[in-house]
């Protein structure tokens, strides 16, 4: 199926050229993007990546855990002080 749309010409050139350095034709982006509009119900716009929410949560647990020094191995230089920390886990 053909979807004809209307886009600034300067627009079309720039996404064709970031397509083609990902090694994509500029169809399948749109293609992708049309099938996470139908699977999320959303639409974002962003020029910087987000982190899932789950990444964020994972992240978050992380730097509480360093905040109240829970979770966290000492500074270990060698095979065997890694051998040795790791045996007594």
């Amino acid at each position: 199926m053909v979807i004809n749309i209307k886009a600034d010409r300067d627009v079309k050139e720039k996404a064709q050229r970031l397509a083609r350095d990902l090694g994509l034709p500029l169809s399948t982006v749109i293609n992708a993007y049309l099938k996470q509009f139908i699977r999320n119900k959303e639409v974002y716009f962003s020029a910087v990546p987000r982190m899932t929410s789950r990444l964020e949560t994972i992240i978050a647990r992380a730097r509480k855990d360093l905040k109240n020094k829970k979770s966290i191995s000492p500074v270990l230089a060698t095979a065997d002080e890694i051998a040795k920390y790791l045996s007594f886990l």
